[in-house]
């Protein structure tokens, strides 16, 4: 195993606002407290430890318990959950929604970055405690973001009804999901690994949510992982009087709206706040919770409240109240003793719009931290890429540009026509001043010609560069072959394969690779050569 680690930046897949963030440019910080390194950690325990009270990390600990009960956690992960209860105990948070068989390859990247950031953090602050937890999207209700994954190319997909929140739908109709996948796999002994897990958990639980818990424990239990579901009662009533607060006041919408303000000034927005961030939750729906002529409605539904009854149905039934993207961090932050949370850019993006919110409700506000991001090479590409004289950070070079850049670099015709475009404008540049001593029209007249004269050599390259790709047609199908296996539909193979495809191939040792490789606070891309 060979690892490259390479800026963020040089991959061009991460927006603006993450490489602001990574970089700590100062138009970025008004939008979050700590920053993650040693220093942000610090002050971050001290904040936390001051806020969090130990009758919520009972709570907490107990409710935990109880969804574990009829489920075999590992030792680690019961003693991480026991040690929630104390006080010189903190977590490390990522989340995700319940994607069939975990989606994307990069819900592994999130959890092996939260339980090596718990590792490295245990090793600069010995007198405390670090437990990694997976916060399972159970109350999201887009079931179309979640009944598929890919494998080798093919989309495995559930069909069912929609409605409601996804962790509470039933498994029922994916034995059909699963033979179609286990048909796709074969017989080798990663396979019957694979299929195990998949019919273990959709064929032997009841609902998504205990499917997902038990995939997710079966990969990372061992680590102490502790998984989370917000749709519980007990700890819905410890964010009630937060739910108040957004029913009475509307505070997330107020903030929120003037953050974005600021925000929208240098970057883009992620997500707009409602005047009510709250859904209503029953047995098959989810729905806003909207305020119209006085009265609280549900959308979608003929249930209306008063403020009176609305407050008395969040007292005795609060898990019928759901955050939405909005308010959701905050809940979160509430019933966990956190220090950061590790998501992706778009996550991270969303929760810079959330520090005045938070100040505006007393919660500290946590570190963030882009999750790790990682491109798998086997030694076969790697040989490939060798061969083809393309480096690491070449790989991720638009395919035209890196077409362009070999067939030049291949041609028996050398001209620099960059070198060429810049002796040009130097020229007119000398010409121009001479142009300032006569009259207006001259200086028309020469940077009319200049633009002229560069556009000619721009389409005189462009004509070279297809020249040599007729020339060298088995040089860039070659190249673009390659690419394409690395970079399914040009996009990072971390948003489109599923980690099937890997653990088919490296087993367990792929696990333990991405445990190996991963670096939570280098803030670098991931090269992994196996």
């Amino acid at each position: 195993m060979n690892v490259t680690h390479i800026p963020f930046k040089k991959t061009g897949f991460f927006s603006k606002t993450m490489l602001d963030y990574l970089a700590q440019k100062e138009a970025i910080k008004p939008f979050y407290t700590n920053f993650s390194d040693v220093e942000g950690f610090r002050n971050q325990i001290e904040e936390k430890k001051q806020s969090f009270s130990l009758e919520t990390r009972k709570i907490l600990s107990e409710a935990l318990q109880s969804q574990y009960s009829d489920f075999t956690a590992t030792e680690k992960t019961k003693d991480n959950i026991n040690l929630l209860q104390h006080e010189n105990t903190f977590t490390i948070t990522t989340g995700h929604q319940l994607n069939l068989f975990t989606g994307p390859l990069y819900f592994l990247y999130k959890i092996v970055s939260a339980i090596n950031l718990c590792e490295e953090l245990t090793k600069q602050y010995p007198k405390q405690n670090f437990v990694p937890v997976y916060w399972m999207a159970t109350e999201d209700h887009d079931f179309d973001e979640i009944n598929y994954f890919n494998f080798d190319g093919k989309k495995v997909q559930w069909n069912r009804e929609d409605g409601g929140a996804v962790g509470r739908f039933s498994t029922k109709g994916l034995e059909a999901v699963y033979k179609v996948f286990s048909n796709h796999l074969g017989n080798s002994k990663n396979a019957q690994y694979l299929k195990s897990l998949f019919s273990e958990a959709y064929l032997k639980h009841q609902n998504l949510a205990q499917a997902t818990r038990y995939i997710a424990n079966e990969l990372f239990g061992k680590y102490g992982l502790v998984i989370v579901d917000g749709d519980d009662y007990a700890l819905k009533t410890v964010f009630t009087p937060y739910i108040k607060e957004e029913l009475e006041n509307k505070t997330a919408f107020k903030t929120v709206s003037k953050t974005i303000l600021a925000l929208e000034k240098e970057y883009k927005i992620q997500v707009n706040p409602r005047e009510i961030n709250l859904f209503y939750l029953g047995n098959n729906f989810r729905e806003r919770i909207v305020y119209e002529g006085g009265v609280y409605k549900v959308n979608n539904t003929d249930i209306t409240f008063t403020k009176k009854v609305i407050l008395e149905e969040l007292a005795k039934n609060p898990k019928a109240f759901s955050p939405n993207v909005i308010l959701r961090p905050l809940y979160q932050e509430v019933i966990l003793p956190n220090l950061c949370y590790i998501g992706g850019g778009g996550e991270q993006a969303y929760w810079l719009e959330l520090k005045t919110f938070f100040d505006a409700v007393k919660v500290p506000f946590p570190i963030l931290l882009l999750r790790n991001s990682v491109q798998v090479i086997s030694s076969k590409q790697k040989q490939k890429l060798d061969k083809l004289n393309i480096s690491l950070e070449e790989i991720f070079l638009n395919q035209n540009k890196l077409l362009s850049k070999k067939v030049i670099e291949n041609a028996n015709i050398k001209v620099d026509f960059d070198k060429k475009i810049l002796f040009l404008e130097q020229q007119f540049s000398e010409l121009k001043k001479v142009a300032k001593q006569t009259d207006a029209s001259f200086i028309g007249a020469v940077e009319a010609q200049e633009i002229k004269q560069i556009k000619g050599l721009e389409n005189l390259q462009k004509r070279l560069i297809r020249a040599e790709k007729r020339r060298q047609k088995d040089l860039v199908e070659r190249i673009s072959k390659l690419q394409n296996e690395l970079l399914p539909n040009q996009s990072l193979e971390e948003r489109q394969r599923n980690f099937s495809e890997y653990y088919l191939e490296y087993g367990s040792s792929f696990i333990a690779s991405l445990k190996t490789a991963l670096k939570p606070l280098q803030l670098e891309f991931t090269i992994l050569e196996l």
